[in-house]
């Protein structure tokens, strides 16, 4: 899958801005496992990339702290016993992460008067509720 990685509206990642490495995974597969480097660990350097805009390279960087090191995210992915196939969920789960980390923030609810009829429905309500129970109680003659 050579080219851009889309990440969010015209925000994309050229191919050659991502560093791979392989190699052996854990995991089943009997001998195969032993033998071929199928997991796949993608580098991308979130700090020095040019094809993030500074707005969003900031947003990334500020929630991302934690996975990050000097700036750069590392994605091991190794679920699949094909390179290929681990190679892609690595891409997947390197868009997924950088598409939330550059989303804008949610609107800051603002909290509005409660009606009155609101108001006065629930008391109502109550009232109602109140009245049942209480003839509920009452003495049998």
């Amino acid at each position: 899958m050579p080219g851009d990685l889309p990440i969010r509206g015209s925000v994309s990642i050229p191919e050659s801005e991502l560093r791979w490495r392989f190699s052996r995974s854990s995991g089943p597969g009997g001998q195969h496992v032993n033998t071929s480097a199928t997991a796949a660990e993608l580098s991308f350097d979130v700090a020095g990339s040019p094809s993030l805009p500074e707005p969003y390279k900031r947003r990334a960087l500020e929630r991302l702290a934690r996975r990050l090191s000097d700036g750069v995210l590392t994605i091991r992915a190794e679920e699949y016993r094909s390179q290929a196939r681990n190679r892609d969920a690595a891409r997947a789960r390197l868009i997924s992460l950088l598409s939330d980390a550059i989303a804008p923030p949610p609107k800051r609810r603002i909290p509005r008067k409660v009606p009155r009829a609101v108001k006065e429905r629930r008391l109502e309500n109550k009232r109602r509720r109140s009245e049942i129970k209480r003839q509920r109680s009452g003495r049998w003659s």
